[in-house]
């Protein structure tokens, strides 16, 4: 088993203990997990099998509606070891509609969870920028849950001419 599967599959367990993966099963996959956008979906329906399992563990087997959540992320980076990437949301960040939780994925790095943050309401604009690793060309998942536990999304593409974060096993 290589070790990229080998991830997906403790990240899926993981979540499935935490109680984000539908009881511990995995989910069949469905095409129209990405409500809003046709080529999200699409971009959805490329990703592996694993990825796909892994996100539709994560967000409960719930409709990602493509609005809120903005990426900035370069078209093209010269190489995968720092690049740029910043994100804001739409939301008042008020008691009753806050992100509670945001999660950066890509479905090529050996660990597909870039991170995973959680938010308290806070009345000001949620916006971060960071630097992350990227193993080649590939898409950037961003996801939201939102205090009413609905998913809001956005998926951006980034071309990387030299990689990083390789794994040594594939």
């Amino acid at each position: 088993m290589n070790a990229k599967r080998h991830t997906l599959q403790a990240l899926t367990k993981l979540l499935a203990v935490l109680g984000l993966g539908g009881g511990g099963r995995v989910i069949g996959i469905g095409m129209a997990l990405v409500a809003g956008s046709k080529a999200q979906a699409q971009a959805l329906e490329r990703e592996s099998e694993d990825f796909r399992v892994l996100f539709k563990n994560l967000t409960q087997s719930t409709r990602v509606t493509q609005e809120r959540v903005h990426v900035s992320i370069p078209r093209l980076a010269d190489n995968g070891h720092s690049v740029p990437l910043k994100v804001w949301v739409d939301s008042p960040q008020s008691d009753e509609d806050h992100v509670k939780r945001l999660v950066v994925l890509s479905e090529r790095n050996p660990r597909p969870m870039i991170s995973s943050l959680q938010f308290l309401p806070t009345q000001t604009r949620l916006e971060f920028s960071t630097r992350i690793r990227l193993n080649g060309s590939q898409r950037i998942w961003v996801l939201a849950q939102m205090s009413d536990d609905r998913w809001w999304g956005q998926v951006a593409s980034v071309e990387v001419t030299e990689s990083a974060c390789l794994d040594a096993s594939l």
